[in-house]
């Protein structure tokens, strides 16, 4: 195997690279300025090895505890509880929700051997439990997977009586939060409803 079939297949490891884009960006690459793929190999190195998971949110970060549930101007009595770590960048960049975070790390998937004890869900229910919590948000993707999730949390915290809100509809069915653009998840985090 040649070292550019390699690298060509090793790009198409992550998510969404298809080979066509593989193959677009192992040529980029060999164009690139030597020293910018080094910063670019360290970065990821940097990033795999100092990340971790912040002992509240669960969401990856630097320092523990992360920059959100460590700043003071947060609202602390509501969760906005996502799938994954990508999902709390989207929503910040609205600057609609000041609340708190908790990142599940995925969605209840039987087809993927993906249940709940798979998922930071007790962590969830712990901090619930031990703060004045008033409402959980449940921004899960608009998918059967995020649907299920986000029922089978909403089903555990009624009997806390917690608020669980949904983020409204204005995410198309099938899409990622990642994909959505500013309004829409601005819409849905205004609009969301009580499940």
């Amino acid at each position: 195997m040649s070292l550019l079939t390699d690298l060509i297949e090793k790009l198409q490891w992550l998510p969404g690279i298809g080979r066509k884009t593989a193959q677009r960006l192992a040529f980029y690459l060999q164009k690139m300025d030597k020293a910018k793929v080094q910063e670019l190999t360290e970065a990821i190195e940097r990033a795999r090895n100092q990340l971790r998971e912040c002992s509240i949110c669960h969401n990856w970060t630097e320092h523990n505890p992360c920059e959100i549930c460590a700043h003071p101007g947060r609202d602390k009595d509501i969760i906005c509880v996502v799938e994954q770590p990508s999902d709390v960048m989207v929503l910040e960049r609205t600057s609609e929700f000041k609340g708190l975070y908790h990142v599940l790390h995925g969605v209840i998937s039987p087809i993927n051997n993906t249940g709940p004890d798979d998922l930071r869900i007790q962590p969830l229910i712990k901090r619930i439990e031990s703060h004045n919590i008033t409402e959980v948000i449940m921004a899960t993707n608009p998918t059967t997977e995020g649907d299920v999730t986000a029922i089978y949390i909403a089903n555990l915290l009624k009997p806390l009586g917690i608020k669980v809100t949904r983020i409204a509809r204005g995410l198309p069915m099938g899409s990622d939060l990642d994909l959505a653009d500013i309004t829409t998840l601005t819409r849905a985090l205004e609009g969301r409803m009580e499940i």
